[in-house]
Order: structure tokens, then C-alpha cells, then sequence
């Protein structure tokens, strides 16, 4: 496993980040399972969130097993103080820790959401009671959709984040528009020592309408080996980003771990030349009608 330093916090986390939406609809024993092979592979940072159904029920039990060796990270889609605080109190239940190493602001991909929780009574004044009471170390932000890098240096603005989390592939950062966004956001991070971490990296694009799903991802994902392994080259080749989080299915976690273990086989030409010749490569967030 490749670790990088997720700067102003100085924690080595593993590039792969364990998405924790892949444990949602898991049995317990299916998250195990899961959870040993991402131990036994070196992936330290586990990100989760509270609405990822029974997932942070389910890592849970490992916590007297694994604390102390891994970086835990939540999220709270609430948007007032009240709210988010108890549903980061709820969080830490769930997990059976007494504090999380970093809490998100989950979901926030517009500049409207934006304005909710940095407003009066809204989350991050719950967050950053948190952290005065020792139940979070530190704070970042998320975000899905086009707008979401813009979104997030705007964010960076009016607080100081020690972590973003936005989409980024080989697609999205086709889109002329979206290539400038993401490449501000990223002269920012770096300028203020904010860790850039990524999703989407294996996102082919949306579901079609009556199309077979057949992982429980939200979007459709590449499931070929040598596809994600040119995802994830292509998102490694950037040294200012952190680490990406994996897809929410257990099945493709065994390939996406095994793609960043190999990083180097691939140069950027061959990253292109797979990534360019995909049919029916789209943005899994549909046609952007702005990118701000």
C-alpha cells in the first residue's frame, strides 16, 4: 500500500480510503470480511458517514481491535447545530469510539448548501463544539456534483478545512470547465496545506434507465481490471492529492486495492490511450447544466 501525508493533520493514510457505503446493506459477516482484507492490505483511512445505512454499525465492533491504527473519519448531512451535534453523538455510538479523527460536512455541493451550514445555527458551529469537547480532531468538507470544486474553494474561504473530499476522474476533468475548478481548488489545498482527497475515481457514469445493477454503487462503475487501473493511475499521477475514496461495493474493493498496489506499471500515455477510447464514458452526476 502507498501512503501520503495528509499534510496539515501529519497522518500517513493509505491512498485507498475505505469507503464506508459499501458496508451499508452488509451483513455483519460480509463486512468483516471486508474490513480484515482492508486491514491486511494497509488501508488505514476509513471514511464513513451517518447515512450510510448500518455501516458505522457495522465497523464498529472492530474499533477495540483496530483504533489505534487506523484514521476514522464521519460525516453529518444535517445542516443546523442541533442536529448535526446529535447525530455526531449517534456516529460515535455507533463506531464505539469516544472521538472521531476528522467529521465532514457531508454533501455540500452547491454554494446554497454552503450558506446553510456556515450560517448562523448551522453545522459548523456544531462541529466546532465538537472539537472544543475533544469528540472530533478536525473538520472538513464534501461535496458531489459540478459545482462541488468551486464549491469547495469557496468553502476554504470562510473557514479553514483541514480536509476536502470531491469528485474527481478522468472524465470530469475532461470538461474544460470543470479541469479549471478542480485546478484552483487544488492550488488552494496545497497553498494552505489542506489534504485533497478524491471520489468518483472509478465512476463510468450515471445508470441508465432500466439498465441490470449489478453492484450497489448509486452510479455505474468500471468493474474491468485494466479500466481501473487506468482510474486509478490517473488519479494517483497527482501528488497533491491525498488519497481517493473506493467505490461503495464490496465486490470492486479487492480490484481497487490492487490497482493502487501496482501503481507505476502504467504511464500517463497508456492511462490516456484506455481512458480515451471508453464508449459511453459520461460524468456519473448526468449533463452539467453550470459549473461555477
Amino acid at each position: 500500500m502507498i501512503y501520503r501525508t495528509m499534510k496539515r493533520l501529519e497522518k500517513a493514510s493509505s491512498v485507498v480510503m475505505f469507503g464506508g457505503a459499501k458496508l451499508g446493506q452488509a451483513t455483519q459477516e460480509e463486512a468483516d470480511q471486508s474490513i480484515a482484507y482492508a486491514i491486511e492490505q494497509g488501508v488505514n483511512h476509513f471514511d464513513m458517514a451517518a447515512s450510510y445505512g448500518d455501516s458505522e454499525i457495522r465497523l464498529g465492533p472492530w474499533m477495540g481491535r483496530i483504533r489505534e491504527q487506523i484514521f476514522l473519519a464521519s460525516k453529518t448531512g444535517e445542516r443546523t447545530a442541533v442536529k448535526a451535534k446529535e447525530e455526531i453523538y449517534r456516529s460515535l455510538e455507533r463506531l464505539q469510539v469516544d472521538h472521531l479523527d476528522l467529521i465532514q460536512l457531508h454533501a455540500v455541493g452547491t454554494i446554497d448548501e454552503l450558506d446553510l451550514c456556515t450560517a448562523k445555527g448551522g453545522v459548523l458551529e456544531a462541529v466546532l463544539e465538537a472539537k472544543a469537547e475533544g469528540l472530533v480532531k478536525a473538520i472538513g468538507i464534501t461535496g458531489h456534483g459540478h459545482e462541488a470544486p468551486a464549491t469547495h474553494l469557496e468553502a476554504l474561504k470562510r473557514f479553514p478545512f483541514d480536509t476536502i473530499l470531491t469528485p474527481y476522474n478522468y472524465f470530469l476533468y475532461s470538461m474544460p470547465e470543470y479541469r479549471l475548478a478542480f485546478d484552483r481548488l487544488a492550488e488552494e489545498t496545497s497553498r494552505q496545506s489542506v489534504s485533497l482527497r478524491v471520489i468518483k475515481a472509478i465512476a463510468k457514469g450515471p445508470w441508465k434507465d432500466e439498465q441490470p445493477r449489478e453492484f450497489t454503487t448509486w452510479y455505474e462503475p468500471f468493474s474491468e481490471q485494466k479500466i481501473i487501473d487506468a482510474c486509478v493511475h490517473f488519479v494517483l499521477f497527482r501528488q497533491d492529492i491525498t488519497g481517493f475514496a473506493s467505490a461503495g461495493d464490496m465486490s470492486l474493493f479487492p480490484k481497487i486495492v490492487d490497482a493502487a498496489s501496482r501503481f507505476g506499471e502504467m504511464n500517463e500515455a497508456e492511462v490516456h490511450h484506455i481512458l480515451s477510447q471508453i464508449p459511453h464514458y459520461a460524468s456519473p452526476f448526468g449533463a452539467p447544466t453550470s459549473i461555477a
